[in-house]
């Protein structure tokens, strides 16, 4: 599904909000919900699936389908279960609208529904490891999500193409907390362009070494 001229991608790190993102012509289909790695639904948690070692609640980025989208919810999914075991591994998405008018509200579109899910995994899976996971706009729903929850904090946070990359997240320690931003990501990176280019889609490059970060945070191996 292609776009042109500008797209409205309103951010907003503070009270203001940041300049709208620039779309080319060419994308990856993948951010808009098409040809992906494995499925972009998952509902491990709302289905009540049987306890796992690790929960990860993970947010989609901008215009992708189902609820864990494609540019690196199924890749990290597929890698986490090839480092630690498929047995060991539940995986949640979160179903918010992320729409383009949901940016300028910094994740709380999002981060309502993320918290409500971890406290729904940790009410029927006590001992899991919960582990937030967001792109792209994904990423301001974990920030949003995390600082309510200082009572249970996540055992982690991985974050793709964060709007707000080098802000901390709340209640996770800077040694639980991974981000990862490609060169040339304006979204995340500097200067801010906001511009949605091939970097910005690419973050299905870094599941294996994110899966990596996941089990050492979290303790859980093969």
């Amino acid at each position: 599904m292609l776009f042109s001229g500008t797209f409205l991608f309103a951010l907003a790190a503070s009270a203001a909000a940041f300049p709208s993102f620039e779309l080319s012509n060419k994308r990856s289909p993948q951010f808009w919900g098409g040809a992906g790695s494995g499925s972009n639904t998952a509902n491990d948690v709302t289905n009540k699936a049987a306890c796992k070692a690790i929960t990860v609640i993970f947010a989609r980025g901008t215009g992708e389908s189902g609820n864990i989208g494609s540019v690196i919810g199924p890749p990290l999914l597929k890698a986490l279960q090839s480092k630690v075991g498929a047995g060991k591994v539940a995986y949640q998405g979160v179903p918010y609208a992320a729409s383009a008018a949901g940016n300028a509200q910094q994740g709380g579109n999002g981060g309502a529904l993320m918290t409500s899910l971890v406290q729904q995994a940790l009410q029927q899976c006590p001992d899991t490891k919960i582990v937030l996971s967001g792109y792209s706009q994904g990423g301001l729903v974990v920030h949003k999500s995390a600082s309510s929850l200082a009572a249970t904090p996540p055992a982690a946070a991985v974050i793709f193409g964060d709007p707000q990359n080098g802000q901390p997240v709340a209640n996770v320690p800077a040694a639980k907390l991974k981000e990862y931003c490609a060169q040339g990501d304006g979204v995340c990176g500097t200067p801010r362009t906001f511009q949605i280019t091939a970097a910005h889609l690419s973050y299905g490059n870094n599941a294996a070494d994110a899966a990596n970060f996941i089990s050492t945070a979290t303790g859980v191996t093969a």
